[in-house]
């Protein structure tokens, strides 16, 4: 198909895209969590006359457009769970559940991918090959929806596949693209450090486990600046710190939690080992004992040459898109790393960012937002890439 007819096409759908990515927006559940967000998006591609299958890996749904079984078949995917955030912003479509948000886009990726459906299942004709959309749960708290439905069969039979996230990093117009390894592993960790509670006028007849848990954080940032190497990118963020809820009162017991972000397995060992070097340390001397609880992330992200060559030229046969732009591999996590250990693939960028609108606040922050007029470059960008390679395909 031509890229006049599809950016035709997604113009003529702008309206539908907006609609469904306000009503997720207003309706967000969370990870692990998702009922009315699953139902909402089966009926949707029942509607289009697609093979639904609900439930895959336990939340997700999967549509499939299949025009002939013997020809390639090209995979989709959008995520579409939500956060734990109080939504912040003054707009219409504001979420309605305390506490919940969409502060990272999966709003927006699955209103791009049923839009893509819709287009696709309108225009079968044009198609040279079969279409899978994967619409999965939990994205966002490991171990991920996508492992899970991988292994229920959603990456049965297809060939190649592509996913794409919005971002209030790139300006509306732009597409960011990056070669091989794209995002890192984050590994989240909790531990509870146990003491003796006591009087706070007299420390020396308790085992603070506050001053024990400062001290560690400490440690921690010395262990990034000191053991990791320095041309190894490696971040640790303390995010959380318990305990104690008395002027006057020495706690039991604090809880701290954060993440460690790498690239290879390498530096993750390397951390591991030093935290846990660390805590022992404070065994002998603070007289605290702990328990840990370390969770690996998800694996990097490593999209394939040839796949994101097409994307590349896909974006820039598009109007509307003012910039192609090579991105700096980013220590953010993401769960579309397992379906590319399967099948090649490549993971891309779609700029939102618009100050005139507030849409330019950091993702998972309250008052995040997006310039809807970015999502047209999302799925004309998805299409083009869908056709040219099931074109690139039938000629080979």
């Amino acid at each position: 198909m031509e890229i006049a007819m599809i950016e035709h096409l997604t113009e003529t759908h702008y309206n539908e895209m907006v609609r469904l990515r306000r009503h997720f927006h207003m309706y967000p559940e969370l990870s692990f969590h998702e009922v009315q967000t699953p139902a909402y998006i089966a009926e949707y591609l029942r509607e289009l006359g697609l093979d639904v299958q609900e439930g895959v890996g336990g939340r997700g749904v999967v549509g499939r457009l299949i025009t002939d079984p013997s020809l390639p078949t090209v995979a989709l995917r959008a995520d579409f769970d939500a956060l734990p955030i109080q939504d912040q912003k003054d707009v219409p479509y504001r979420s309605t559940v305390p506490g919940v948000m969409h502060a990272c886009g999966h709003d927006a990726h699955t209103a791009v991918l049923l839009t893509v459906a819709r287009i696709l299942s309108e225009n079968r004709e044009h198609l040279k090959g079969n279409v899978v959309f994967i619409h999965q749960h939990a994205e966002e708290v490991d171990p991920g929806g996508a492992i899970q439905m991988i292994a229920d069969g959603c990456l049965e039979d297809v060939d190649v596949i592509f996913g794409q996230h919005v971002t209030s990093s790139l300006d509306v117009g732009t597409i960011g693209y990056k070669y091989g390894t794209a995002t890192g592993m984050p590994d989240d960790f909790t531990i509870k450090i146990h003491g003796r509670g006591g009087h706070a006028s007299k420390p020396h007849a308790a085992t603070d486990p506050v001053a024990a848990a400062i001290s560690f954080c400490n440690q921690l940032q010395y262990i990034v600046t000191r053991k990791s190497k320095p041309m190894e990118p490696v971040v640790l963020s303390i995010t959380m710190f318990n305990g104690g809820h008395q002027h006057n009162i020495i706690p039991d017991e604090v809880e701290v939690g954060g993440t460690i972000r790498t690239f290879n397995a390498e530096a993750q060992n390397v951390m591991i080992t030093e935290l846990k070097k660390c805590l022992e340390g404070l065994v002998t001397t603070t007289g605290i004992s702990y328990d840990l609880d370390y969770m690996k992330g998800y694996p990097p992200v490593v999209n394939t040459t040839d796949e994101t060559d097409l994307v590349l030229a896909a974006a820039k046969q598009v109007s509307t898109v003012k910039e192609v732009q090579e991105l700096e591999p980013d220590l953010g996590g993401e769960d579309f790393s397992y379906y590319l250990q399967r099948v090649p693939g490549t993971f891309y960028y779609t700029g939102t960012r618009n100050p005139n609108f507030k849409a330019d606040y950091p993702h998972h922050h309250g008052k995040f937002d997006i310039d809807e007029k970015g999502l047209t470059n999302a799925v004309s960008v998805m299409l083009k890439s869908v056709f040219n390679y099931l074109e690139k395909e039938s000629y080979e």
